[in-house]
């Protein structure tokens, strides 16, 4: 079964793009309903890399719902399209009931040219004769996640200074090095 959502987050795409490859908003998009702890001895990154990611889940941070592999890979088409798939799989426990796993959320420019993002996201699901039980929750918490993206996209934003900004002139702040005292440096 699927469960799909589609909207257009108020930010630009590449803050989008970035956004969705942070375990950060992965775990504040799934908050308050799934705590998400990393397995990884050295944690979550600060971007998600291709690979798997296993980790542990809770449900309200209490009860253990298992451990899960979370299997990334990102795909950048011709058109403008970023894709960030996750084909893992849950190990063990309540998150292991579903036998096919199939998350992908997709990254591009607002059709209307309003300079925001349009943000599609599928999920497949299935959980042999679980699986109408099964997609009623996974419906309910996606659509959480939605309003939470929305909610929180226009944080995102994430503007470089300018190359022509004093402050970038040669490198250094208009006031000096940074550290030097400009009273004890003469």
């Amino acid at each position: 079964m699927r469960v799909l959502l589609k909207f257009v987050l108020d930010t630009d795409p590449d803050a989008a793009w970035r956004a969705i490859r942070s375990p950060a908003v992965f775990r504040e998009v799934s908050s308050p309903f799934l705590k998400i702890r990393s397995l990884s001895a050295d944690g979550f990154p600060t971007i998600w890399q291709p690979g798997q990611h296993p980790v542990e889940i809770e449900g309200g941070g209490l009860i253990p719902l298992g451990k899960q592999i979370i299997r990334l890979s990102f795909l950048e088409r011709p058109d403008g399209v970023r894709i960030v798939r996750d084909s893992g799989r849950g190990v063990s426990g309540a998150v292991a009931i579903p036998t096919t796993w199939d998350h992908q959320m997709a990254i591009s420019p607002d059709p209307a040219g309003t300079g925001k993002t349009l943000y599609r996201d599928r999920l497949i699901i299935g959980a042999g004769v679980l699986t109408p039980a099964a997609w009623y929750g996974m419906w309910a918490f996606w659509q959480w996640r939605g309003a939470r993206l929305r909610q929180l996209a226009p944080t995102w934003a994430f503007d470089p200074p300018h190359p022509s900004s004093p402050e970038l002139v040669e490198g250094e702040p208009v006031d000096g090095p940074v550290g030097v005292d400009p009273d004890i440096s003469a």
